[in-house]
């Protein structure tokens, strides 16, 4: 707001009464009204010396309205909306000088603009633009092989913006190995989404710890079990070297014997006594270490433990390391009322332990409902407890029982439960712990439950009787599941999914990425009145450059944009498309590789664009390396 009003003052001040602020919708964008500006991809012969009265009144409407937007007056300064103004007097309104503008006249057919430059101010009139930018376009389109050379040739040559090349270029396709190497010394956020063997080893071995550990340190880390060692062997920091150590063992890597014996050697020896995969042979003495955090540690692996090591720990001295080996022996053995009631915290035993049938008989009649709630997700509780549960007056515990593993699904229908069908949900750990069982997949996937359903449902390979059965269910989370984990859901399905649902954070190319997704016969949808399924015709084999160019003018954005990332998209309909009113369209198109170099390289020296133009595949990979060694050394200069 504070922005705002600001603007607002400036246009008064201007001479100019504000109407309202108006977002682009089906307008010409301020952004692209910017770019033209300053010179990109705009028509010839739009520059002027000075906007004269004249000019303003083309600019006007009868009522003397029309739309502008002002440089650095929006938050983030974008400049992304216009403001629709008035303007009685009959001359010049005072927007001249700094900081620049842009203007559009309210049936889009006359562009003002001020931009400061590097010579001076840059004065832009242009009219009939819809005309004038189909000309440009068509003209930009028809660059020859001498052109692009000329103009790779020069880049970057003009005023840059390599902080912002430093931030995209990582994410350009065409970028080799070695660029990618060389950039780790510049930036390494592109790390997050990389998965090339040859620059996750230059990256897990690099000097600076912050590239070290920036692959690890992501959603979905895709380092080998090699990457990770050498990883943590780099790290010079104990206390980081074994919260690598975790963090591999969570993703699955397998550690050689000689990194647990040196993690267990160093100052940290209480954290890494907690890894999972620590070979047995270091529990005994571990059991019997003068650390009682160590001793606490060792407890969680009670059945490597002999028999006077777990008298020891249940007799031990420290409260924490006699407290962990009583919860450690009470999984297999019930645990008596005075034990539960000498305990700092009776909640970790009623989490995790067998309890004594006397005790638990009455703990889930207790009229404390935090108790039963807890006892209802228990592993280790008895069937008179589960039967007690199951009709407990509290909704929220009758809905964990129904999710025991140690139900039927007979026993499970039978539990009256509460479940929103549109809340987020996990896979149980139980059902994915049987993903691998063709028998227990197919009866649960006959459960009452839609979680249990759900979670059979991310199984990545099913029986094909499971498959048609969740196919068909009634729950369209279980249908989304399964086409977005599932590698043998059916084609009809996945296209079913598609009318409702576009992808995830978690699963961004599915359905429409799945490999059972059908592919001949889209082209029926071309005319379709969704936009979701005329967003596919493009996918299909027989779709032709000509189908390409009719969904580019698509009334729908998303179909427009499908467009602009199509590489049998014309230069022409690239150039267009920059002027899309919608901004994720523009972004599209800015990264196609049918650009021609001349606008391309325009894009690359704007800073509004720069940061995507970069990711361009179509730009040269000597240039590559080239603007790579301008970003270096503005970031070195920054430094």
């Amino acid at each position: 707001m504070r922005h705002q009003k600001k603007l607002h003052e400036l246009l008064e001040r201007a001479g100019l009464t504000v109407v309202e602020d108006v977002r682009p919708g089906s307008l010409f964008p301020p952004e692209a009204g910017w770019r033209i500006a300053r010179g990109i991809a705009a028509p010839d012969g739009v520059a002027r010396e000075a906007l004269d009265a004249a000019w303003w009144r083309r600019l006007r409407d009868i009522d003397g309205e029309f739309l502008v937007a002002v440089l650095g007056h929006r938050i983030g300064g974008n400049d992304s909306w216009w403001t629709r103004v008035r303007h009685a007097g009959s001359g010049v309104p005072e927007l001249t000088g700094d900081p620049g503008f842009v203007a559009l006249s309210l049936d889009g057919q006359v562009l003002l603009a001020e931009v400061p430059g590097e010579g001076g101010p840059r004065v832009t009139a242009l009219d009939r633009l819809p005309e004038r930018l189909e000309e440009a376009a068509e003209a930009a389109g028809r660059e020859t092989e001498v052109e692009r050379a000329e103009v790779w040739a020069a880049v970057p040559g003009r005023r840059t913006w390599p902080l912002h090349w430093a931030e995209g270029i990582g994410f350009n396709p065409a970028a080799t190995d070695e660029l990618l190497i060389r950039l780790l010394d510049v930036e390494e956020g592109f790390l997050h989404g990389c998965d090339r063997p040859a620059v996750l080893d230059a990256a897990v071995a690099h000097p600076d710890p912050r590239v070290r550990s920036r692959p690890a340190d992501t959603f979905r880390p895709k380092l080998t079990s090699d990457q990770w060692v050498r990883l943590v062997r780099a790290e010079p920091s104990p206390h980081r070297r074994v919260l690598w150590a975790e963090r591999a063992c969570v993703w699955g890597a397998e550690l050689p014997e000689d990194l647990y014996d040196d993690l267990l050697a160093g100052p940290s020896r209480a954290r890494a006594a907690e890894l999972p995969g620590l070979p047995a042979r270091h529990i005994p003495d571990l059991a019997a270490d003068a650390d009682p955090r160590v001793r606490a540690a060792t407890c969680a692996r009670w059945e490597d433990l002999a028999a006077p090591l777990r008298e020891r720990l249940l007799a031990d001295t420290d409260c924490t390391v006699r407290t962990a080996a009583l919860l450690a022996h009470h999984t297999g053995v019930p645990m008596p009322r005075e034990v539960l009631a000498a305990l700092p915290d009776p909640r970790p035993a009623l989490e995790r332990c067998r309890l004594a049938p006397d005790l638990e008989a009455e703990l889930v009649r207790d009229g404390d409902a935090e108790v039963r709630r807890t006892l209802a997700a228990t592993p280790s509780l008895g069937a008179h407890g589960v039967a007690v549960l199951a009709e407990d007056p509290q909704d929220d515990i009758r809905s964990a029982v129904a999710l025991r593993p140690d139900l039927t699904e007979e026993q499970r229908a039978a539990v009256r439960h509460d479940f929103d069908p549109t809340s987020m949900s996990h896979t149980l750990p139980w059902v994915e712990d049987l993903h691998g069982d063709a028998d227990a997949m197919r009866r649960l996937a006959a459960s009452s439950h839609p979680l249990v359903r759900r979670s059979v449902a991310r199984a990545r390979h099913l029986p094909p009787d499971v498959v048609a059965r969740l196919a068909r269910d009634e729950d369209r989370a279980v249908r989304l599941f399964l086409a977005e984990s599932c590698e043998d859901a059916p084609a009809d399905m996945l296209l079913e999914v598609w009318r409702w649902w576009d992808g995830s954070f978690s699963h961004p190319g599915r359905p429409r990425g799945h490999p059972n997704f059908p592919r001949a016969g889209l082209l029926r949808y071309t005319a379709d009145p969704s936009g979701r399924m005329r967003r596919l015709a493009l996918d299909d084999p027989e779709s032709t450059p000509a189908d390409v160019a009719r969904l580019a003018r698509d009334p729908e954005a998303e179909v427009r944009r499908r467009a602009a990332e199509d590489p049998r998209l014309s230069p022409a309909d690239a150039v267009r498309l920059l002027n899309d009113p919608e901004a994720h369209v523009r972004d599209t198109a800015v990264r196609n590789p049918r650009l021609p170099a001349r606008i391309l390289a325009g894009l690359l020296h704007d800073r509004d664009t720069a940061c995507a133009a970069v990711t361009n595949p179509a730009i040269p990979i000597p240039v590559l390396h080239r603007i790579l060694t301008a970003a270096a050394a503005a970031v070195a200069a920054r430094h």
